[in-house]
């Protein structure tokens, strides 16, 4: 490998002088473009393996976003440590698969390693908790909703096995959770017409009282409520709701807590901000991304459960992967913690990086990236041309360039588009109210002040430019 491996740093090198900033210029058309120039990708004589990692190395870098330049700040897209990425190629050199011990015996002790960890971190007990590590929110949220309907709809008894069809399911989540809390409940056959948002309060968090009476009209209808669904780190604003309060209502009506933490679990590496989750280890379930404030290269999800029976409704006994007595010899898969039965080892990258940095290093990297949010927002606030949504929790920034003139929904979009298309600067898009707002979402501990500062100043002038003459 080490002359591929030569090979390919070469092309990442020559890939981003040439590309030069944190995007290729000249939007879609002169991507496809280059990455077409190389030639067929399936050529009917090969071309080797020296020039095909070379040419599509420095094509693929070049015509990449890199989310380690400053002015790649769009989403939720984290700049992955080194020391990540290397150990991400050896999981996929020794490509390790976690369906059965016998294809993954460090792979399923590093992974458990690592949920215990996370369960350490989210407040639950290492021992009693289980886990699995996923491909991010979306798999960690079906999971979590598949355990809560089968926990929920499940008969009692025998004489009760026509209950599940004698009840509408439900589940409920605030108006601002993420789109694949509706979208696991249609893939279950909950529906997606089944999930009831909650109204949120003027900090864009979820209302527990009016949760606690949506629920209670819901069992009065017959329904039947399956999961709330909390969220910890909106992905606009950062929102963290209000857990120990959801908590109880959730508890009152005897309902499954999931916790999209996603986003907002990376604070609880932060002493300044873990406080903000107080509470989520009241929850049944918790959703977690590594590839966000955790610097994991895609995929990186966890998925953590307060007990391990909670596991139960996808337990599977297959002959050619984990029959009982070889699980009772100690020779346990992970087959029945998944949705997927090959599944790598992306424990590991997370293993090293956090036995590398520790807890202390991890929530310094936190804290730098709400110190640039909040510096962010100061300057923001500060400027005549720019008007601040409002103050960041986490690490994201929700503003919006304030036109002399013209309509400034369109020239707020225009100006995004602008930024792309000359290959300065990946900044997002949101809308509240209808209005279109932009979003820098800060998730590179080592920019600085000045960096950020310079990719307001390209907003405004952008602005400026795409501002109407009269």
């Amino acid at each position: 490998m080490r002359p591929l491996l030569s090979t390919a740093l070469d092309g990442l090198g020559k890939g981003a002088v040439e590309r030069s900033g944190p995007l290729p210029a000249g939007g879609p058309a002169a991507v496809t473009e280059l990455v077409t120039g190389v030639g067929d990708v399936l050529p009917v004589d090969g071309v080797g393996a020296q020039q095909a990692l070379a040419e599509l190395t420095h094509v693929f870098s070049a015509g990449a976003v890199d989310p380690a330049d400053p002015s790649c700040a769009a989403h939720l897209h984290a700049p992955p440590l080194a020391v990540s990425v290397v150990a991400d190629l050896v999981a996929s050199t020794l490509n390790s698969s976690l369906d059965s011990w016998d294809q993954a015996p460090s792979g399923i002790a590093v992974e458990n390693e690592v949920l215990q960890a996370f369960a350490r971190l989210v407040g639950y007990h290492p021992t009693r908790a289980s886990g699995c590590v996923t491909s991010g929110a979306t798999e960690s949220n079906l999971t979590g909703l598949l355990l809560a309907r089968d926990h929920a709809l499940r008969p009692a008894s025998p004489a009760k096995a026509g209950m599940r069809n004698q009840t509408a399911p439900r589940v409920f989540c605030s108006a601002e959770a993420h789109f694949s809390v509706a979208r696991s409940a249609g893939v279950l056959g909950i529906g997606e017409d089944a999930v009831t948002t909650v109204p949120v309060d003027d900090q864009h968090r979820m209302d527990p009282q009016a949760l606690d009476s949506l629920i209670a009209e819901a069992v009065a209808a017959g329904d039947k409520p399956v999961a709330v669904v909390a969220t910890a780190g909106t992905t606009d604003l950062g929102v963290i709701d209000p857990l120990p309060r959801i908590a109880e209502v959730a508890a009152r009506h005897g309902v499954w807590m999931h916790v999209d933490a996603a986003y907002g679990g990376g604070a609880l590496f932060s002493e300044r901000l873990a406080p903000l989750l107080n509470g989520l280890a009241q929850a049944d379930s918790v959703a977690l991304d590594m590839h966000k404030l955790g610097w994991q290269p895609v995929a990186a999800g966890v998925l953590l459960v307060r007990s391990e029976e909670l596991f139960e409704p996808l337990e599977r006994r297959v002959a050619y992967l984990n029959t009982e007595d070889d699980e009772d010899a100690g020779y346990r898969s992970l087959l029945g913690r998944s949705l997927r039965t090959t599944r790598r080892a992306d424990a590991l990258k997370m293993a090293v990086t956090l036995r590398a940095l520790g807890s202390r290093g991890m929530g310094a990297l936190v804290d730098s990236c709400h110190d640039l949010a909040r510096h962010a927002a100061n300057r923001v606030a500060g400027h005549p041309n720019l008007e601040l949504h409002r103050d960041p929790v986490l690490s994201t920034v929700v503003f919006r360039y304030l036109p002399v003139r013209g309509d400034a929904n369109a020239v707020n979009a225009s100006l995004r588009r602008s930024l792309l298309g000359d290959g300065r600067a990946v900044i997002g898009r949101t809308e509240f109210d209808g209005g279109v707002q932009l979003k820098l979402t800060l998730l590179n501990p080592h920019a600085t002040e000045a960096e950020i500062d310079a990719v307001l100043d390209d907003v405004v002038a952008a602005g400026d430019k795409e501002t109407p003459a009269s």
